[in-house]
């Protein structure tokens, strides 16, 4: 049994690494990169520690288990995305429509630039959810319903501008957003091709009510 192992069961943590933060920052980036391409049952943390260069050992200094890392990675990608959202949602000089579209080309040019092997987290996870913590399900439901509201405040701001009928029910639609998003990013992966978000943008457009 490891020094690191014995300090652990007694309630002391073991001695901090150097720059702390930054290696921890470091981690989550890593993670983040390994669960967006393997989810999480397939991602191990030795591959994760080797990218990054910390040593196995050091890793329970900053994560108290693999769910607490899933966890902290969760809340960093959570995060990132909703200040992309936000960057193009809320982006007045585009037609709130337009915004929509804005969205889809950045995530295709993601999708091109990391070579189709990134996938989206949350799409990773509720892939695998029957085996995943309750506490990972009670997030991707809430990850998924922030991202509803966003795009349905959007959504809301097309009717204002005349490009939704005023009729349209902006959280239904949004919810039929993200429930089509998720299918066609897994379809690009899989034909490692644009196409398929482009078809799921081009038809979602034409069905919203005018």
């Amino acid at each position: 049994m490891t020094t690191s192992t014995l300090k652990r069961r007694r309630g002391r943590p073991p001695k901090a690494p150097r720059a702390d933060h930054d290696t921890r920052a470091a981690l989550i980036r890593s993670g983040t990169e390994v669960l967006t391409e393997q989810g999480f049952a397939a991602s191990g943390i030795d591959g994760i520690l080797k990218r990054v260069g910390v040593p196995k050992g050091s890793f329970y200094y900053y994560f108290d288990s693999k769910e607490a890392f899933g966890q902290a990675v969760m809340a960093h990608y959570g995060a990132y995305f909703a200040h992309k959202l936000d960057r193009h949602l809320l982006n007045d000089a585009l037609s709130p429509l337009a915004r929509v579209e804005a969205f889809v080309d950045d995530a295709k040019g993601g999708m091109v630039r990391h070579d189709f092997r990134r996938g989206c987290l949350v799409g990773n996870l509720g892939q695998e959810v029957g085996s995943l913590p309750a506490a990972y399900r009670q997030w991707l439901r809430d990850t998924l319903a922030d991202w509803q509201r966003r795009l349905a405040r959007c959504l809301d701001e097309a009717k204002g501008a005349g490009e939704l009928a005023a009729s349209a029910d902006g959280d239904r639609l949004a919810e039929a957003f993200w429930i089509g998003w998720e299918g066609a990013v897994m379809r690009a992966r899989l034909e490692r091709s644009v196409r398929p978000m482009e078809v799921f943008l081009r038809c979602y457009l034409e069905g919203l009510p005018r």
